[in-house]
């Protein structure tokens, strides 16, 4: 009886053995084969598809019977139209359309006309879709004489420009996400791109004249590279050639924080009402909504045109650091009012016309030398339903994870614990065979005893 019982032990010992190995086996290969679980979302190619039909409707009825278009609440394109038959064309398309009284050309027209207009510091305006005006703002700096005048600009040119008084000061950013610092002040690196020979930083124009030479840490005995290019004012943007020629590890990722990273996997332009987010070295990762397009702003040290507009706040040190959706590149910060805790406007030096003028391609995910090169693959506007968007697919900043081995292999996400759950089911696997042979060698030799007595 008690033979029966070790063999039943035994036998279930061995069953539960081989068990944990094909459980082992499995949590590795799903670990393997997946997004760690509470990575970002991959790019919505649906929502991404939806803006693109909307830009595409946009593009071929015209500025005469649209007036621009953006991302509803059902995460669904909307077009302005100014008549019912543009209308019936959007609704066929499957978009959804809104009658307005002004097109795309009236509202270019006045954006003109307010260009032409003397200066005024501490301005800005925008071209606003879904009210179908433009919105002219004057932040604490502008003068009561100087913005009667412009109001009265305004007025002359119609009903549809919409005046608006801001608190705080429109301003560079000066002072992404990792810091770079030089002589001027310090800033936030925007992508990484290459020429196909060399990398480089593109960052905000602002930050630097051509020639001004940055450090990668306080200390200033680190040097990144040195301004080689750029376009301020009338543009916003910068090339760092890395003092090395290569990016190095990790070029298509983007620091967020804390160690952790976004992956870019290409560049677009995005689209009002889109989710979007920011990276900088002084207020880390931010998030919010694209609240306008082609907006131009009276910096005190020049004006700046084509940016978008957006509601993510930023701060001083911000300037120049990445702003992206889904893993798509879509611009870096160049300046606005307010900061995180009050809130307030951003402007972003759009992408894709920077590196078109600077000649460069992003370094984009999948590439495994950096210093080659691959040109971004997807250039469709990175949109999706509001709420749904994540910045892009999690990756780690070389030199910055600070957990332990132990942390990692028992970390539920990755290949660890199966590994373990693997280790220990071959242990018991093992141990039953040998408690078996030690069993039988001891039942043979009291055998062969008795037989030999």
């Amino acid at each position: 009886m008690r033979h029966a019982r070790r063999r039943i032990v035994r036998r279930a010992a061995r069953l539960a053995a081989v068990g944990g190995l094909l459980i082992g086996g499995t949590m590795v290969t799903r670990a393997v084969a997946s997004e760690p679980a509470d990575a970002p979302a991959a790019p919505h190619t649906l929502a991404r598809s939806a803006s693109g039909a909307g830009a595409g409707l946009v593009g071929r009825l015209g500025s005469e019977r649209t007036a621009g278009h953006w991302v509803g609440d059902d995460g669904r394109p909307v077009v302005a139209v100014t008549d019912e038959e543009t209308a019936g064309s959007v609704r066929r398309a499957g978009a959804t359309a809104k009658l307005v009284r002004h097109s795309m050309s009236e509202l270019r027209s006045a954006a003109s006309a307010l260009r032409a207009a003397p200066r005024v510091t501490g301005t800005a305006w925008a071209l606003d879709y879904r009210s179908n005006e433009v919105l002219v703002r004057g932040d604490s700096t502008v003068s009561g004489s100087d913005w009667s005048r412009l109001t009265g600009v305004a007025e002359g040119i119609g009903g549809f420009v919409r005046m608006e008084r801001v608190q705080g000061t429109f301003t560079t950013r000066l002072n992404g996400a990792q810091p770079i610092l030089s002589t001027a002040g310090r800033c936030s690196a925007g992508f990484n791109v290459t020429d196909g020979t060399d990398d480089f930083i593109l960052t905000a124009g602002h930050c630097g004249p051509t020639g001004s030479v940055w450090f990668g840490d306080g200390k200033g005995d680190r040097e990144v590279g040195k301004t080689v290019s750029g376009s301020f004012p009338g543009d916003d943007f910068s090339l760092v050639e890395y003092a090395g020629g290569k990016a190095g590890e990790s070029a298509d990722v983007v620091a967020v924080g804390d160690g952790k990273g976004v992956r870019i996997t290409g560049v677009g332009e995005p689209a009002v009402g889109q989710r979007v987010f920011r990276s900088g070295s002084t207020s880390g990762l931010r998030d919010g909504r694209v609240t306008a397009l082609d907006a131009t702003v009276n910096y005190p040290e020049g004006t700046v045109t084509g940016l978008i507009e957006t509601d993510v706040c930023a701060e001083p040190g911000d300037s120049g650091g990445p702003m992206f959706s889904e893993g798509v590149a879509l611009g870096v910060t160049s300046g606005g009012d307010g900061d995180c805790d009050k809130g307030g406007t951003t402007f972003f030096q759009p992408l894709p016309e920077a590196m078109e003028a600077l000649g460069v391609r992003l370094i984009v995910a999948g590439q495994e030398d950096a210093g080659q090169g691959a040109a971004a693959s997807s250039p469709a506007p990175g949109t999706a339903a509001p709420g749904a968007a994540a910045p892009g697919a999690a990756a780690s900043v070389p030199g910055a994870d600070g957990r332990t081995l132990l942390a990692r292999l028992t970390d539920r996400r990755n290949v660890g614990p199966g590994l373990l759950v693997v280790a220990g089911s071959l242990v018991a696997l093992v141990a039953t065979r040998w408690i078996r042979a030690e069993h039988d060698r001891k039942a043979y030799r009291q055998q062969y005893s008795a037989t030999w007595g």
